[in-house]
């Protein structure tokens, strides 16, 4: 059975179609008390939004205004000292987001920096784990794919001279299917896995929400001798991993959708711990993945050395103030825990499937996956008639999504700081459409 094929309704004994369902819910949610570590939308002004749009950016969290002060503070008073003598040392300040990181995506603590954006991360880990040779040079991805994956890949391919209509393969869904089943992802890396240099896919689709078997994936991929790199942009802070015990060689992610830290955050990278202390493997150097204690050396001790770990693939020194707010956030993270908010987020997004069963299929379809375990807490809903006016609709009634052309409305119900209250209001207005 496909993964989207099952139609049959969500049951489960404790969903009714009743408001007083939600308002019970949300009485008995223990991670409840989260939304008000969170600003929401409108709410200053009496006109609260219902925000499910945690997979484009998260909200701001409370304590972020305090990080930024303080560090404010810090450049005010002790200018350059505040590298080494501010309350949180700048030249260290990366550290301090190393253990918290680590925990959302299961790694080691040494596995894990946040530094750069999303795509330029994705171009330095392929800068190292692209290493193409005469028989051995494709790349897999999954589709559809975020444009800016699609973009840094087939640029890497032209960079290293392959023609990408030729070296990239694009495993897509079967005819009439939404999404991948992850037999015919295998069967693809078993069929070519021998041409395949690296298998690079999304940890949860960005357009249909289907969380991929990541662990089988990974397998079948290391089997055929092909390096394995994920991005979670949809997947970090949505679901629970285990980077470092699944063999994953890299991992790239974005912290300002499920992870709350901003517009344009700092982004986060995984590297294995195998590669990690492999100092001589090659990479784009620059002076903050130097070995600390010869960083401020300079022109004395002019060749790189790398720090082991994935330090070691830094650039250029953290943006503190950029920082900032992902240490913030972070901190909400390791009270709540992942497993915690994945509960939750299994009941969250499954109440509003029920919901969405509750009206006429002729009306709306979701193609994310069924099976819970399939699907992080975004439900992409195929719209089968006026789309646009759904859109309005769902602004007219406070209610913030992403719209993807040319029919889907892409909802993410997120376990932090959205409620059961919230979802109950949200099937109210599909159903007036």
């Amino acid at each position: 059975m496909s993964p989207d094929s099952n139609n049959a309704p969500v049951t489960n004994p404790d969903f009714t179609i009743d408001e007083s369902c939600a308002i019970s819910l949300d009485q008995n949610d223990p991670l409840a008390k989260f939304r008000q570590q969170f600003y929401q939308p409108g709410e200053s002004k009496g006109d609260s939004k219902i925000y499910f749009a945690g997979n484009s950016l998260g909200l701001q969290p409370m304590g972020v205004r305090d990080e930024i002060s303080q560090e404010l503070d810090d450049w005010a008073e002790l200018g350059v000292d505040a590298h080494f003598d501010g309350h949180n040392p700048w030249f260290s300040y990366h550290e301090l987001l190393r253990d918290s990181g680590a925990r959302l995506v299961g790694a080691q603590p040494s596995e894990v920096v946040m530094m750069n954006s999303l795509t330029v991360n994705l171009h330095l880990m392929m800068a190292s784990f692209y290493r193409p040779t005469k028989s051995r040079f494709k790349i897999l991805m999954d589709y559809p794919a975020f444009p800016s994956d699609v973009y840094a890949i087939k640029s890497q391919l032209v960079h290293h001279g392959y023609n990408p209509s030729e070296a990239l393969i694009e495993i897509r869904p079967r005819d009439g299917e939404h999404t991948l089943r992850t037999e015919d992802i295998v069967k693809q890396i078993e069929r070519d896995g021998q041409q395949i240099s690296l298998v690079l896919l999304a940890g949860v689709n960005y357009f249909t929400g289907q969380f991929y078997d990541m662990q089988a994936i990974t397998q079948a991929g290391k089997k055929q001798g092909c390096m394995v790199g994920w991005d979670l942009a949809h997947a970090a802070g949505n679901v629970e991993m285990k980077l470092h015990d699944w063999d994953v060689d890299f991992a790239c992610w974005c912290n300002y959708k499920y992870i709350n830290s901003g517009p344009g955050a700092l982004a986060g990278c995984f590297v294995h711990e195998k590669h990690g202390n492999n100092l001589g493997l090659p990479r784009l150097a620059g002076w903050w993945g130097n070995d600390p204690k010869k960083r401020f050396q300079m022109h004395l001790l002019p060749e790189f050395t790398p720090q082991a770990g994935a330090d070691g693939w830094q650039i250029s020194n953290p943006p503190i103030f950029a920082a900032a707010p992902l240490k913030a956030s972070l901190a909400l993270f390791d009270q709540a825990t992942i497993s915690a908010l994945r509960k939750k987020s299994l009941t969250l997004t499954g109440y509003l499937q029920f919901l969405i069963d509750d009206i006429s299929p002729e009306r709306f379809e979701v193609i994310t996956p069924r099976q819970p375990e399939a699907r992080g807490c975004q439900l992409s809903i195929l719209v089968h008639r006026r789309p646009e006016a759904l859109l309005q609709s769902l602004k007219d009634g406070g209610v913030v999504c992403d719209f993807r052309q040319p029919n889907v409305i892409r909802v993410a119900p997120t376990p932090l700081y959205n409620s059961y209250h919230e979802v109950w209001r949200f099937a109210q207005v599909l159903k007036m459409h």
